[in-house]
């Protein structure tokens, strides 16, 4: 091996996101290369969707369906068999389509005689209105063409992995593809029984593009960066096709996945697949492990890196200072086809959109999170509780040498919360240097967002802000260490959407000692924000207790009892709870959902907020003005 060229490949996994690269494997290509390193990556996510959904990958479906006994063929699929020469047809037309690479067959797909429709079109029988008009009309008008034809296409997209999940695998998603084989499960006996399970036609074409890109770059040590549970089992199994036909190549692991879940991997059979897992920011790991492969360092002297030695998991961490984040790098996109990925059109709702359609280049403002108090949050682990700034010279250097690399001005800042001031600082050195770009990101609602710092962020090109409300409730917000007030949200949302910028809430249900009484407090408080133009869009998460974060580290003070873990080796997070209020969180939930829907889409927000629930509610204690008495103490 020292004699030989030593090459790096990262691989981002399925699946991850279609409209754009995941970022990581970006970040780690562009700061090897900047060490000196022969880097490559490749994004396998986006090349299993495209080898799926093309004729070849429809004809080798056709062939698995025939094998589906017609009683047992679900709606999708026999409307996939009845109509597949329609499919058939139409398949690369609509891909081309959502890759913009041929705009004119958007007039096709709109007149409703193109594409086959399965059951995913039903849905839009919501919108028919009483004289049965058209029923994308209030959302698109007369001269949305490109994004009506793009919606319509995504149901043909998504009706196509209905067919893929009901007649070949049942774990296939299009994001969170096989989740439930990796979130939180405290063994490994759930991957390591389906890796050893026959390959489907997904695991097939996996493996060919596998092997593929191995004999493209001839690599030395193999990177799997697993953002997500959806993307562990593909990853594992690239590990496998990798293991048994180029056993001599080293194969290492990590990303968010192993950061938040593995931290106490026990179990020797996932070393059965990769040779080294390595946690939090993986710069200096890295470094360390090409290091320790080209025989510059002894295994003793790996940083952060969980490896088998005599059949038992050890893991080793010497002391050596992380990468200061200003020297990262640039992450540079080469080797990912940019013209190739998919802009998606699942939520009319123009902020919602923004996540699956167009292209993005992703970036971080600065690492962690300067507040890093919310008891929700894992405030313990390395990605949050470390923070560190780059200048705001250095990030506007990064975004010129990204926009002359790509050819793209979008930029989606993925920081946990984008601190004001860098904010600030980089909107300035934007302007001053007179570089247009357009960016969003995540941010605290907090009072230093001014309307004129709101306005100085959109003139720099900020369309669009995302940020945690939670709970909506001053009480639970106290106690959630949020250092926001539902008020406060009130009045820098409103200055957000004054400067022309959109606003999406995370919001959050079930937290501890949450009464019904609260959640209907909040959606009342969600509806005011919604009806007054505060908000644009949301998000409904159920919460989850885990292990690093406060909740889980002092539950008492939470009035919960954690449940017992599980035994095993595998992954550990998120962790079971008993609340003594006993309220039916999953129920009111369903509702909550049910109502957020139908405010981004601008209906039923004159409504009582106990309408959407299916169960007998209190009525909101919320003053119906309360929203509109906070805007105007501003």
């Amino acid at each position: 091996m020292l004699n030989q060229p030593f090459r790096v490949l990262s691989f981002i996994p399925p699946m991850t996101q279609l409209n754009t690269p995941y970022p990581s494997t970006a970040y780690l290509t562009g700061f090897l290369r900047s060490r000196g390193f022969d880097a490559a990556q490749e994004d396998l996510a986006l090349q299993l969707v495209l080898a799926l959904f093309s004729r070849d990958g429809l004809a080798r479906l056709r062939q698995c369906v025939e094998h589906v006994p017609p009683r047992r063929r679900s709606e999708a699929v026999q409307s996939f068999h009845d109509q597949f020469d329609r499919y058939d047809a139409t398949i690369s037309a609509t891909i081309a389509f959502l890759q913009g690479r041929d705009s004119t067959v958007g007039h096709r797909i709109c007149s409703r005689n193109f594409l086959p429709e399965g059951p995913r079109f039903a849905a839009l029988d919501v919108y028919v209105d009483d004289e049965g008009g058209d029923p994308l009309a209030w959302a698109f008008g007369a001269l949305g063409m490109q994004d009506r034809a793009r919606h319509l296409a995504t149901l043909y997209l998504n009706d196509l992995a209905d067919v893929l999940r009901d007649a070949v695998d049942p774990r296939f998603e299009f994001v969170r593809y096989a989740e439930s084989l990796a979130m939180s499960q405290p063994t490994f006996d759930p991957l390591a029984d389906a890796l050893a399970a026959k390959p489907t036609l997904v695991d097939e074409v996996l493996e060919t593009l596998t092997l593929a890109a191995i004999e493209r770059h001839q690599p030395t040590l193999v990177l799997l960066s697993v953002p997500f549970p959806g993307a562990v089992y593909a990853a594992f199994r690239i590990a496998q096709t990798i293991k048994a036909r180029y056993p001599q190549i080293k194969i290492g692991l990590g990303g968010g996945f192993a950061n938040t879940e593995l931290r106490e991997l026990s179990d020797p059979r996932v070393f059965d697949f990769v040779d080294f897992v390595t946690l939090d920011s993986g710069e200096r790991p890295l470094l360390a492990l090409i290091d320790h492969l080209k025989g510059g360092r002894s295994r003793e002297r790996l940083v952060r890196t969980f490896v088998r030695i005599e059949g038992k998991v050890r893991y080793i961490n010497f002391p050596e200072p992380d990468v200061p984040f200003e020297e990262w790098g640039t992450p540079t996109w080469d080797g990912l086809p940019l013209d190739r990925y998919l802009s998606l059109l699942d939520m009319l709702n123009p902020m919602h959109r923004l996540w699956s359609d167009g292209r993005w280049n992703k970036l971080t403002v600065a690492h962690g999170c300067y507040w890093k108090k919310c008891s929700f949050c894992d405030v313990t682990l390395d990605y949050i509780s470390r923070y560190e700034t780059a200048s705001a010279k250095e990030l506007v250097d990064r975004i010129e040498k990204i926009i002359a690399e790509t050819g793209q001005t979008g930029f989606h800042f993925v920081d946990e919360a984008a601190p004001p001031k860098m904010l600030k600082a980089l909107a300035e050195e934007l302007l001053r240097r007179k570089v247009a770009i357009s960016w969003w990101g995540n941010v605290r609602f907090e009072k230093s967002f001014s309307p004129e710092l709101c306005q100085l962020l959109a003139d720099s090109g900020c369309i669009a802000i995302s940020g945690g409300l939670e709970v909506a409730s001053d009480r639970l917000l106290k106690l959630m260490k949020k250092g926001v007030s539902v008020d406060q949200v009130a009045r820098v949302t409103a200055a957000f959407t004054e400067a022309g910028i959109l606003v999406h809430a995370y919001l959050m249900y079930g937290f501890p000692t949450q009464t019904v009484q609260d959640t209907v407090d909040a959606l009342e408080y969600v509806r005011q924000l919604f009806e007054h133009g505060c908000i644009q869009s949301g998000f409904f998460h159920r919460f989850a207790c885990t292990v690093h974060s406060p909740v889980g580290k002092n539950p008492e003070e939470y009035g919960v009892t954690l449940e017992p873990l599980p035994p095993g080796g595998f992954a550990k997070n998120d962790v079971g709870f008993v609340d003594p209020s006993g309220v039916d969180h999953d129920a009111l939930g369903r509702a909550l959902n049910k109502a957020l829907y139908n405010y981004m889409h601008g209906i039923g927000l004159d409504q009582d907020v106990r309408s959407w629930f299916d169960l007998r509610v209190p009525k909101s204690t919320v003053p119906r003005r309360f929203i509109e008495r906070a805007l105007t103490q501003r």
